[in-house]
């Protein structure tokens, strides 16, 4: 989830000081050069295209005055959008905060002693949070905690009275929280489990609420009243974060009211939360708030990684594969991007479009994403593009034998279908070793859900089914009566469904999904694949049991809910076909391709799954064909696709695929 990043800017107070201080007006003994820096800086700012140059003549005055060292750090840090750029932030900052230090410091411990002391030495204090803002975030865009917590420490050491947004305390909430799956043996200021560090990110966070009220007094008088909403508000951001995380919905709740009210609320979060709790149509409409691409930039969007897959619950595939390639387009390769190529990676997966599912893999897999303003870490990157793999080589295995209903009989099948496997046990023993040695595996994976997760509840399925499912059984039937999310109930019941499947317990896998289907009530346009996965279920307990009538009614349901899961399900969809159009050697042998795959095409659409007309026309060399496919239920499950083509090739196959609704090139 991501961090807070509004800036307390308590307020027309400092403005108001900082029009009335002249630099020159300052105690400290300045020699002419620093003169002449203070008054050169006044029409530069830090962030601006002239500050670099500006920061060398400063230099070349005075090395020893923090100011030309501020300036060429500020502008690198401003300027960065990966690690080398952050690394070559970190050395001028450093020696920048250094030097005011040894300068102010003394100054800075007695700050708040007087009105006259703040309003005197505000322009170093501005100064010095610019600096130290963007030495913090350098530290956390590079992964070094530990330099994170001690820069606050030094911080908190002058005994400032108000924050004014050097995050003395949620930052070291947010700090703990962010790093949580480690221990003290690789950053000694963690505790050793999950539970004693969120511990210390509460903590933090309820010791910067006392330390707001201790000083509140004394602030109103200086700054005002009301000058301390901003800095509740700002704990508060972390609490809702924090309570989310350790399932205290109505706690958080509470806090996202608070935030909302205050006009402090990050929608990204609280949609988040929404999904967590099972209200995906509220996650969507809270997402969509935090969908502008003019700040995408430099930072993760998590809007953009997370509504695609709600669309893919949702059934709305093409709709997530055009908002990833948005995201694609726009980030521009900068921090982000490796997070957008994972989520449309996901995108064409579920489209049936394995070929591009890969490609964006690849790019995810050799990108150096950073995690900036995200509590998403390298290793949930890793573990999702791992995990999306293995899904991905299941389904190849599955396409394979789609394109080739007598595969057994195929030595080139065969052989293509044992690379497949090899390659997927390969992957998921990486998953695997991934997931046991991960602290916060119960929460990420286990719990389906979790609002800081970067993989989808149907991605925890294939971790799972492979490996003991009498454990995962024993551990979703504990879910069921256990966790308190009661419009996530139905999640964890088709996992005990499946797992019971498994596990050869036939009559009680679809004595359990025969209840789900007549007792659940669902959000029908957000939970297509759940729909989906509930029939494909029961067609495999019907088949299992021969009950010949019941298995075509729920194979006639997948196909009408989600039909792009048939390709790879293994299932024998049955379809009416009809072809018109042009008739001739490539056509004929497109069509003779297309009926040597995995369909049963019936010589009724009375006992079908799914009517399909194929149009074929010929422009000169070039072959189109137009497929329109309706279910038996009379939902328009391919409408007038088309693509072109000029040789027969794999355009049978192509069709064959596409007949269930997946997507794919418009060229062959």
């Amino acid at each position: 989830m991501k961090k807070n990043i509004f800036i307390h800017i308590s307020t027309l107070f400092f403005c108001f000081a900082f029009v009335l201080l002249n630099h020159d007006a300052l105690c400290q003994p300045q020699s002419a050069a620093r003169y002449e820096i203070d008054a050169k800086r006044i029409d530069v700012s830090p962030t601006e295209k002239d500050a670099l140059p500006r920061s060398r003549e400063f230099l070349r005055l005075d090395s020893t005055y923090y100011v030309g060292w501020m300036y060429e750090g500020i502008y690198k840090f401003d300027h960065s959008a990966d690690y080398l750029g952050y690394q070559n932030a970190l050395i001028p900052l450093r020696k920048a905060f250094l030097l005011i230090d040894k300068d102010f410091g003394k100054i800075f411990y007695t700050l708040y002693d007087s009105p006259e002391n703040l309003i005197q030495y505000i322009s170093r204090y501005q100064d010095l949070y610019q600096i130290y803002d963007a030495l913090l975030e350098s530290y956390d865009n590079l992964e070094m905690p530990d330099s994170v917590m001690s820069l606050i420490e030094k911080i908190s050491q002058y005994g400032f009275k108000k924050d004014y947004g050097f995050g003395m305390f949620y930052h070291r909430a947010w700090t703990y929280h962010r790093n949580r799956f480690f221990t003290s043996g690789k950053y000694p200021f963690l505790k050793n489990s999950v539970q004693e560090n969120e511990q210390m990110a509460f903590e933090w966070c309820y010791r910067g609420l006392a330390f707001i009220q201790k000083n509140k007094e004394e602030d109103d008088a200086l700054f005002g009243q009301g000058q301390s909403v901003a800095e509740y508000l700002a704990i508060y951001h972390y609490l809702a974060l924090l309570h989310c995380y350790n399932k205290n919905y109505d706690s958080s709740e509470y806090y996202y009211k608070q935030l909302i009210s205050g006009g402090a609320v990050s929608w990204n979060n609280y949609g988040g939360m929404q999904g967590e709790i099972g209200h995906f149509a509220n996650a969507r409409e809270y997402f969509s708030r935090d969908e502008d691409l003019s700040f995408m930039n430099g930072m993760l969007r998590e809007a953009y990684y997370y509504v695609p897959e709600l669309y893919v619950f949702a059934g709305r595939t093409k709709d997530a594969i055009a908002m990833g390639r948005q995201a694609i387009t726009e980030s521009a390769s900068s921090p982000g991007f490796g997070w957008y190529a994972i989520g449309l990676a996901r995108s064409f997966l579920y489209d049936g479009q394995l070929d591009s599912c890969a490609l964006y893999l690849d790019k995810a897999a050799n990108f150096k994403e950073l995690h900036i303003g995200t509590t998403l870490t390298q290793t949930q990157y890793d573990f999702t593009i791992h995990l999306l793999q293995v899904q991905l080589y299941d389904r190849k295995i599955f396409l394979l034998k789609f394109q080739h209903k007598n595969w057994w009989y195929s030595p080139s099948v065969l052989y293509e279908l044992a690379s497949c496997q090899l390659q997927k046990f390969m992957v998921e023993y990486v998953v695997v070793n991934e997931m046991i040695f991960n602290p916060d595996r119960t929460r990420l994976i286990y719990d389906l859900f979790c609002a800081e997760s970067t993989t989808s509840y149907d991605e925890a399925m294939y971790v799972m089914k492979d490996f003991s499912p009498k454990f995962f059984l024993d551990k979703y039937e504990n879910y069921t009566t256990t966790d308190p999310r009661k419009e996530i109930q139905r999640y964890f019941s088709l996992f005990v469904a499946s797992f019971q499947l498994q596990n050869k317990d036939y009559k009680d896998a679809v004595t359990h999904m025969e209840n789900m289907e007549n007792e659940i009530l669902l959000d029908t346009a957000n939970e297509k694949l759940f729909i989906g996965r509930l029939y494909e279920n029961l067609y495999n307990g019907y088949h299992a049991l021969d009950y010949k009538s019941e298995e075509n009614g729920a194979r006639a349901q997948l196909m009408n809910e989600y039909a792009p899961l048939i390709p790879f399900s293994g299932i024998t969809a049955k379809i009416y076909l009809t072809t018109s159009g042009i008739s001739d050697a490539v056509t004929s042998q497109v069509v003779k391709q297309l009926k040597s795959c995995n369909i049963d095409f019936v010589n009724s659409s009375a006992t079908a799954d799914g009517n399909a007309d194929i149009l074929f026309v010929k422009k000169g060399a070039v072959y189109q064909v137009n497929i329109h496919v309706i279910s038996s239920k009379g939902k328009t499950i391919v409408e007038n696709q088309t693509f072109l083509f000029k040789e027969a090739g794999n355009a049978g196959y192509e069709i064959a695929r596409r007949l269930f609704g997946c997507g794919g090139s418009a060229v062959l």
